[in-house]
């Protein structure tokens, strides 16, 4: 986390200091919330009239333990990520395209079966949206997206028993966000 602060650091106090368009927003996904309680914040910075540099973390410490039996249901996750995006007609406001970088340490298990899998991923993500200006200062948010990278991971035949199904390196493509943002652009 500490490079992605310094290289964001770095990119402000490289960027003239004359843009028109130089404007900071926050927002958070309220969908990634209802996904087991993943926190998330995002921070977007205006390059120019059709470009901002955006800068993410999510964050789910959560275990369930299920009512029905011993076993236990969790995404528990730190990612970051660090992108851009193009706004065709201005920035916050309209449609957007994305691109970013991603990097995530992940523990899931019990949603569909009693095996879990934990370890790291790191990637690129695309993804597309609109923004939906309720405000001046106030913006809704829809978007899709997917990310594509390699993983290293374990999976394991339950959470508390350690016995390892299976383990390695290999790639994946999967959705990355579904996105129903509040936006508030400073």
């Amino acid at each position: 986390m500490g490079r992605i602060l310094a290289i964001i650091t770095v990119l402000f106090l490289a960027l003239p200091q004359s843009l028109d368009a130089r404007r900071f927003a926050v927002s958070t996904n309220i969908l990634g919330y209802l996904y087991l309680g993943t926190m998330n914040l995002e921070a977007s910075y205006g390059l120019s009239q059709h470009w901002s540099l955006n800068a993410g973390a999510k964050f789910n410490p959560f275990t369930f333990k299920l009512p029905s039996d011993d076993s236990t249901m969790q995404s528990r996750q730190q990612s970051y990520e660090l992108g851009v995006r193009l706004w065709p007609w201005h920035i916050y406001s309209g449609w957007w395209v994305a691109a970013k970088a991603k990097y995530q340490e992940y523990n899931r298990g019990g949603l569909f079966s009693s095996r879990t899998e934990e370890g790291d991923g790191v990637g690129i993500g695309f993804s597309a949206g609109y923004s939906y200006m309720l405000h001046p200062n106030l913006n809704l948010e829809f978007g899709l997206g997917l990310w594509t990278g390699v993983k290293k991971y374990t999976v394991y035949d339950c959470p508390a028993c350690g016995l390892t199904v299976d383990s390695g390196t290999k790639g994946f493509i999967l959705p990355n966000e579904l996105l129903l943002s509040l936006v508030y652009v400073f």
